[in-house]
Order: structure tokens, then C-alpha cells, then sequence
């Protein structure tokens, strides 16, 4: 059996159902290898705030802490912890005003041609830090669930082709395409969102292979989970898939 060093995973629909469910389980699965000193990134679009409600990390000892790290926000933000025990930022892809204004007219252009060209209505959510969620099925609402659900992938193509889109790498081309040498940008789907803006969950991972380069780990020595791997459409992937 491999001994993996570092472990990459999603939080939403990985390690717990929602973020109102109970995360003693997911902790307790976390300690004894934290204890081993294996690394354990938790990789998700999410807040570190709606992670255990903000206090991930009085669930372990410092010493512990030493070996968790989260890449949060779709690569927004990258943290690790103190001698304290206490979160702190090691790297940040927020942009300055204008910028992450750049990055909400793109994705309003994005809604625009949709229901300009194709006569599909979407909604858009601005409050993230360096990119937008635009919801291409505002009648499907995931509740408390907020995680690839089951058939949202077929529902996702049937309203694409009742709109005369074959695809919905069509979309993620269009979306890209709105971005401009100074800011690219990266579109990812987990089917019922479009989440375009200037990083994804590679970037987080690409900051802690390269901190653990000094101890060795390489991303053979690594192994990643989440509820998003799975195939969109044909070799197109959830967001998820970005980690590796």
C-alpha cells in the first residue's frame, strides 16, 4: 500500500455534506495523520470562515497545524498557520479595485451574450474576491447542498441545446475569451456554475508542491479527492480536476 505524504481535498461534498453538517468526523479522520506529519491541503472555492465556521483550527494542536494548509477561494488565497496555531495568508491572487472590476464587466458580457445571442437567462455573483459564480440554472436550487448534485450534468446540456449551444465548452471558450493579456482569465464548471476569474484550485496547488519541494514531496507522493472529478461532458471535467 502507498504512503502517500501530502493529501489535497475539496471540503463542500468531500469531507462534509454541507456546511452545516458536523465536521467531528472529517477532524477526527485528520489528526493521525496529521500526527505522521503527512501535509493535508484542503483545496475549496469556499471562505476559510464557512470552514467549521471559522475555527478549523482550534480543533488541532498547534504542532498539528503545522501540516494543514487550505487553498481557498479557487485560488484566491493560500493559508498555512503559526507557532500560535493561528491562520495566516501565505499567498493572495486578490486583485485591486479595478481589477477585480475588470473581472465582474467580463462576466456580466458573459451573461449579456448569453441571453442576447441565445436567449438564456442567468444570475451572477459578484461577492467573491477575484472571480464571479454566474448560475446558468437559477431555477435549480441546490439548498444547503452546494456541490455537483445528481443529473445536474444531463439538465446542464438539455437547457444548452434547448438554447442552440452544442456544449458547454462553447461557454467556457466564450467566457475565456473576454479575458485579455494583462488578465487572463479561467473558466471551471460544476455544471449549474459558470466560476470565471484570474485563478483556480491549480494555482493553490501549485503554491504547496512548491513549498513541499524542500521536504521532498512531489506530486507522485500526493493524492487528491473531491465530489468534482467527475466528466461534465465528454474529457471535460469538473473544477475539482484542476488540483491535478
Amino acid at each position: 500500500m502507498k504512503h502517500y505524504k501530502a493529501i489535497f481535498f475539496d471540503w463542500d461534498g468531500t469531507a462534509v455534506l454541507s456546511r452545516k453538517a458536523p465536521v467531528e468526523d472529517a477532524v477526527n479522520a485528520m489528526r493521525p495523520l496529521l500526527d505522521k506529519g503527512v501535509k493535508l491541503c484542503i483545496v475549496s472555492g469556499t471562505t476559510y470562515e464557512n470552514i467549521a465556521g471559522g475555527k478549523l483550527h482550534s480543533y488541532f494542536t498547534p504542532k498539528q497545524l503545522e501540516n494543514l494548509y487550505l487553498g481557498l477561494g479557487r485560488g484566491a488565497f493560500d493559508y498555512g498557520y503559526n507557532t500560535a496555531g493561528e491562520p495566516t495568508v501565505l499567498v493572495d491572487r486578490v486583485p485591486d479595485a479595478k481589477g477585480i472590476l475588470a473581472v465582474h464587466d467580463a462576466c456580466y458580457r458573459i451573461h449579456r451574450e448569453l441571453l442576447e445571442k441565445y436567449g438564456m437567462n442567468t444570475d451572477i455573483v459578484f461577492s467573491r474576491p477575484n472571480y464571479c459564480k454566474i448560475d446558468l440554472m437559477p431555477a435549480n436550487n441546490r439548498g444547503e447542498n452546494l456541490f455537483l448534485q445528481e443529473g445536474e450534468a444531463a439538465r446542464l446540456q438539455h437547457i444548452l441545446q434547448q438554447h442552440g449551444i452544442d456544449s458547454i465548452e462553447t461557454v467556457i471558450a466564450m467566457a475565456e475569451s473576454f479575458g485579455t493579456p494583462e488578465m487572463p482569465l479561467c473558466a471551471t464548471t460544476d455544471a449549474k456554475y459558470l466560476e470565471v476569474g484570474i485563478s483556480c484550485k491549480s494555482d493553490n496547488v501549485d503554491v504547496f508542491l512548491e513549498r513541499f519541494k524542500a521536504e521532498g514531496i512531489t506530486a507522485e507522493d500526493c493524492s487528491f479527492w473531491g465530489d468534482e472529478f467527475v466528466e461534465i461532458e465528454h474529457e471535460l471535467y469538473g473544477s475539482d480536476s484542476f488540483m491535478y
